[in-house]
């Protein structure tokens, strides 16, 4: 059975080997030496620490030559608290990438100092439109914390009077025989790499050595992943396939990774042609979506009919989707609410009193161009004589990015002014190993390089990878997706 992590130190740095050592070095810190004899340090404590120990509850504890706990990692928590564990005012927790990769990930849940209990993804502000659950504790003048107990009750309690203001879970893992044969249970409250809090029970199996049972989940705040503001990236939206939650891009746009689908989605098309008005017919059009929502707020909402709705965000060169709100008692109420790409937090809303329709803006295709006749590449139609100026800005945002990246990424290669020129042209005629000084650039080396400051520098930050991910990139630890094209809109 596979292990099961609770508890990370220095979660972002490069994974280490088997051959790191852990050390509680005589100063009284305790430090972790990797193969290369690099020191990273675990816990820095304002006292010397003379001793540590693993407890039962999992706590890992330091001590002092008093035999007094001076650090523990019950204060550290990354993304999970154990059986008497809490987590106080304004602290928070923080899912991992993945089940196997326990660098931060996309959510993160926060004991705030109201007193409320919420669900957000990260790199947001944490406001009301970005929570996607709460324990709706807030407002009451208090402390609060979230304390889970040895026996399995999750709970938001006062910290002044120690009184359950909540209970989350009813405590007890299930009433199924396989459990009641349990005499011995491990709980655990974790924020899945899904962004799903949940409540697990581990059951100890003593008619087989002492063994852990598979984990059984007691209690979760969301029963669908696709609740999860998030979840899926910009301009894509959840749905549920057989059980299991997929991530689908909004038309007019395809996926930043097709190997990692809740990246999101990037627009295939440009609006650098887009003029106002009803010209815009001939290079555009609407797709129309029932039952979408999103999060974020319209730039513009005004009481229109649905036809309205759909020409005036076709004829808005600021607009790239529009959400039309039609309340089947009051037609006078009906909303078009208009919005900017990128889209954020849509999802599928079937149980609204209100009827909801979305029109996404897309770019219309031109199917006769080909390579090599045969091949039909579909391109943006662009109003006559912005042709050439769209190619030539293309063309420097191109030149502009391979410059960032040779000082960045290349610091070892070595351009001259006067073969700038060749540089680029070889760059834009994918005769990138040509580019090395010598014979001694590897290709495949290039390449790499290359996707990996791509990545680095896109315009999304959730697209850019953290530096962990990078070094792993590098190392050939992890496989580079390719990167969206230079050349692609920008959204």
């Amino acid at each position: 059975m596979q292990n099961t992590v609770v508890w990370t130190a220095n979660r972002d740095d490069p994974p280490v080997t088997s051959n790191a050592i852990l050390s509680l070095h005589q100063s009284g810190k305790l430090l972790l030496r990797t193969e290369h004899g690099q020191q990273k340090i675990i816990a820095n404590t304002t006292y010397p620490s003379t001793s540590a120990s693993m407890l039962d509850s999992g706590n890992f504890v330091l001590y002092n030559n008093h035999s007094h706990i001076i650090w523990e990692s019950f204060q550290y928590p990354t993304d999970t608290i154990l059986g008497d564990q809490l987590l106080s005012a304004g602290k928070e927790l923080f899912s991992s990438l993945s089940d196997t990769d326990h660098s931060t990930g996309r959510f993160h849940l926060k004991m705030q100092l109201d007193g409320n209990l919420v669900l957000y993804p990260i790199n947001t502000d944490d406001s009301s439109i970005d929570a996607y659950w709460s324990s709706e504790t807030f407002g009451n003048g208090f402390k609060y914390h979230l304390y889970l107990n040895h026996t399995g009750l999750l709970a938001i309690v006062n910290t002044t009077s120690s009184e359950m203001v909540r209970s989350l879970s009813l405590g007890g893992g299930g009433s199924s025989s396989s459990e009641n044969d349990q005499k011995v249970a491990i709980y655990r409250a974790t924020i899945d790499s899904d962004g799903i809090f949940s409540l697990y029970s581990h059951g100890v199996d003593d008619k087989n050595n002492g063994k852990a049972k598979k984990a059984v989940m007691v209690w979760k705040a969301l029963n669908n992943p696709c609740e999860v503001q998030g979840f899926c990236g910009i301009n894509s939206f959840c749905a549920i396939f057989d059980d299991q939650p997929n991530c689908l891009c909004i038309p007019g746009s395809d996926f930043v990774d097709l190997n990692q689908k809740t990246l999101g989605c990037l627009r295939n098309y440009s609006d650098e042609g887009c003029v106002y008005g009803r010209e815009n017919t001939t290079f555009y059009s609407m797709e129309k979506m029932e039952n979408i929502m999103w999060g974020d707020i319209a730039y513009m909402e005004a009481s229109m009919s649905m036809e309205e709705c759909e020409n005036s965000c076709l004829e808005d060169c600021n607009c790239g989707a529009a959400l039309f709100k039609q309340d089947e008692e009051d037609y006078e109420s009906d909303l078009c609410l208009k919005q900017k790409l990128p889209l954020r937090y849509l999802r599928r809303d079937f149980d609204n009193s209100i009827t909801t329709t979305a029109f996404i803006k897309v770019g219309k295709k031109d199917e006769t161009t080909t390579i090599n006749g045969t091949n039909s590449v579909p391109t943006v139609l662009v109003p006559p004589g912005r042709t050439q100026q769209l190619i030539t800005s293309k063309i420097v945002l191109i030149q502009i990015l391979v410059l960032v990246i040779a000082f960045v990424i290349f610091s070892f290669v070595s351009l001259a002014i006067s073969g700038l020129y060749i540089f680029k042209i070889r760059i834009l005629s994918r005769q990138l190993y040509k580019l090395g000084v010598g014979e001694d650039a590897d290709k495949e080396t290039l390449e790499k390089m290359v996707k990996v400051g791509l990545w680095c520098i896109q315009d999304e930050p959730v697209l850019r990878p953290s530096m962990k991910s990078v070094v792993l990139m590098l190392e050939g630890i992890t496989d580079i997706a390719s990167p969206p094209c230079p050349t692609s809109a920008s959204v």
